[in-house]
Order: C-alpha cells, then sequence, then structure tokens
C-alpha cells in the first residue's frame, strides 16, 4: 500500500532504486538474495486511485503513498477499505486528493522503497518490517492488521514426510518473510538447523520447483500451503504446530510522513476498524472477493484466512506478543541488528 508514482502499468527496477545503491540497499535489507549486479527487485505494478492530474506523487502532501506485499490487489482490511471504498471517501475527508497503490514481491522490496522515501505507508509481514526497524530506519507502526498467519513446510510429492528426514536436503523459501522466520524457528527447534540447506525461491515458483524436485520442501505461506496440500503434496509441519512461530501483518508508515500528517494514525487506524468489521459482517461476500483477487478456491481461503485473525483494533495483546516473539528471535540469531521497545515503534494517535 504506497504510491510511487501515478497512473497504472509497471515500474522499471532501476527508476525504483535510483536513489540508492545497489550495495546499499542490499545492507539495509538483509535477508533478502533480491539483490544482484546493477539491480534489486522493485514493484510489480503501480494503481492511482481518483487521480485529478498528473502529479508527481513523491513530494505532494495531497497525495498518499500506500505499498503492500502480494500477487494480486490487496486482500484482508486494507484490500476491503479499497474495494468498499471506505478508504477514499475516509481520505478525502482527512484532505488526501490522490491515493496511488504499489504492489511489491516481497517485504524487503517494500523496504527499499521505504528507505528510498518513495513510500509513505508499507503494509507488510513482521519480519521485514522489524528487521528494516532494527537498523535504525523511520518508520512508526501503525497497526498490527493480521495475527496467527499460519506458515506452512510442504515437501515434494514421493520425498521426505518428516523433519528428521529433511536432514541433507534443500529447503527453500521466501527469505525476508514470515515463512522464513517460521522456517529458522522450526530447524533450531528441531535442532537441525546446520544438517539442512536454506534458500531463496519466491513463492510463485515454489510449486514448479517441488514439481522437478529442485528441493524436499517449502516453507510457505497461509494460503498456498493448503492449495499445494489440495494439489497433492504432503504436509511435514505447520507454524499451528508450535508456540510463537505464527506470523503477523503490519502497517507502518514513515515518520517522515507522519511529521506532517500527524493525525494520520488515528484517521488510518478508524479506516481499517471499521473495514475490518465490514468485513466480518458480509463475510461471504468479502471471501468471495479474496478468491477472486487470489485466484484460490473459496474452501481454500476460507482454510487460510480465518476472520478471527483480522484485527478491530490497532495493538490487538495476542498480536502484539506474538510480534514481541518475533523481534527477539530475530535479535538473537542475528537477523535483526539491534534490539528495541515495541511501544517506542509504535506511532501515537493524536
Amino acid at each position: 500500500m504506497l504510491a510511487i508514482a501515478l497512473g497504472t502499468g509497471s515500474i522499471s527496477k532501476n527508476k525504483l532504486t535510483s536513489r540508492l545503491s545497489t550495495s546499499v540497499a542490499c545492507v539495509l535489507l538483509l535477508l533478502t538474495t533480491a539483490c544482484s549486479q546493477g539491480e534489486t527487485k522493485s514493484a510489480q505494478s503501480i494503481e492511482a486511485v481518483n487521480v485529478n492530474n498528473a502529479v508527481a506523487a513523491s513530494n505532494n502532501i495531497s497525495t498518499l503513498r500506500i505499498g503492500y506485499v502480494g500477487n494480486s490487489e490487496p486482500t484482508g482490511s486494507l484490500g476491503w477499505a479499497k474495494k468498499k471504498g471506505i478508504l477514499e471517501r475516509e481520505l478525502k475527508k482527512a484532505g488526501f486528493k490522490n491515493i496511488t497503490f504499489g504492489r511489491f514481491p516481497n517485504g524487503p522490496d517494500l523496504n527499499e522503497a521505504l528507505v528510498a522515501g518513495q513510500l509513505d505507508v508499507g503494509s507488510l509481514g513482521d519480519t521485514p518490517a522489524i528487521v528494516l526497524k532494527a537498523r535504525g530506519q523511520e518508520t512508526r507502526l501503525l497497526r498490527i492488521s493480521q495475527f496467527n498467519t499460519t506458515a506452512w513446510l510442504v515437501a515434494k510429492k514421493n520425498g521426505p514426510r518428516s523433519l528428521a528426514e529433511l536432514k541433507g536436503q534443500k529447503i527453500a523459501t521466501q527469505k525476508g518473510s514470515y515463512m522464513h522466520r517460521y522456517l529458522l524457528g522450526l530447524l533450531a527447534e528441531a535442532k537441525i538447523a546446520k544438517d539442512v540447506k536454506v534458500v531463496h525461491l519466491m513463492t510463485t515458483e515454489a510449486k514448479a520447483a517441488l514439481e522437478r524436485g529442485d528441493v524436499a520442501a517449502y516453507a510457505t505461506s497461509s494460503d498456498l500451503g493448503p492449495f499445494l496440500k489440495s494439489q497433492g503434496f504432503p504436509v511435514i509441519d505447520s507454524s499451528a504446530n508450535h508456540k510463537g512461530l505464527s506470523g503477523t501483518s503490519l502497517v507502518v508508515a514513515t515518520e517522515s510522513f507522519l511529521a506532517k500528517q500527524p493525525d494520520f494514525p488515528q484517521k488510518f487506524n478508524a479506516i481499517l476498524t471499521e473495514a475490518a468489521k465490514d468485513l466480518k459482517a458480509n463475510s461471504e461476500e468479502y471471501y468471495q472477493y479474496h478468491a477472486q483477487t487470489t485466484k484460490y478456491p473459496i474452501d481454500i481461503i476460507k482454510e487460510s484466512f480465518p476472520l478471527k485473525q483480522v484485527s478491530e483494533e490497532p495493538l490487538p495483546a495476542e498480536g502484539v506478543k506474538l510480534l514481541e516473539g518475533t523481534k527477539k528471535f530475530l535479535v538473537s540469531q542475528g537477523l535483526a541488528k539491534s534490539d528495541f521497545k515495541l511501544t517506542d515503534w509504535v506511532a501515537e494517535e493524536k
């Protein structure tokens, strides 16, 4: 959920990262293997809502730039607020003439846009958001939008059926994601972290890699896990079986943006709270939207996205507990550069 430029279509990788050298971006993003010689991954699409004229989004405070992680339209309370017109209606009242959305393949890429000053708000998983904050980047936590998000460990067909059988094998996941944090925690619990090789692979490539036998198993997201299971891929484990290994989805904003819009946290949280309550009150309509958006069967969506996970308040106690545990784990593993207090990260509502 972010805006980088007005209009629709694609944005080039070089344009998105023009303010950062590749080496600096790689250091800032850690946990990601997206960096390569001369370029990094960037937003896959940009969409503008209610654009009145071709105003440059980067410095226009009347334009709100939102970035989100996914392969399609945003889902959850943010997607529903957009779909139902709640977002545009309420942000207009707050003085925003334009709202733009940028879609990113994963959290580290969205982080890069936040660092480059090309986003005001980002919706992403807990792991990349914490890693960025731990590196001293000036972001503020607005909301835990979803908590207890399940990650799955799915094996190739005719492959391993237990954690013990993964010894000496190659396991893939989308590095820098909550699935990555789950996998690392799982391997540590099973005491086999040194016995397996963990490699980076985007979720869009997971099914084909498992079918070819390129990897023995894949740690995947809440929706792809049940889908792969329905396609006959064995499930070795899920985060639902382990206390503290499920994920949270967060909404953050840059401090520079909030300095200009000090009442934004309260207003934006009110929008997402209204959307969360509305999607629960109209659950069948919401599930139809979610299924159409992600292209998964509706029964898969209902299994992977129980509405009790959608937060109606900015900081639900269960979500905060999960987030604190994730932060401690990332710090203990050296994946987050420094520790910090969650209370210091939370944006103050005016």
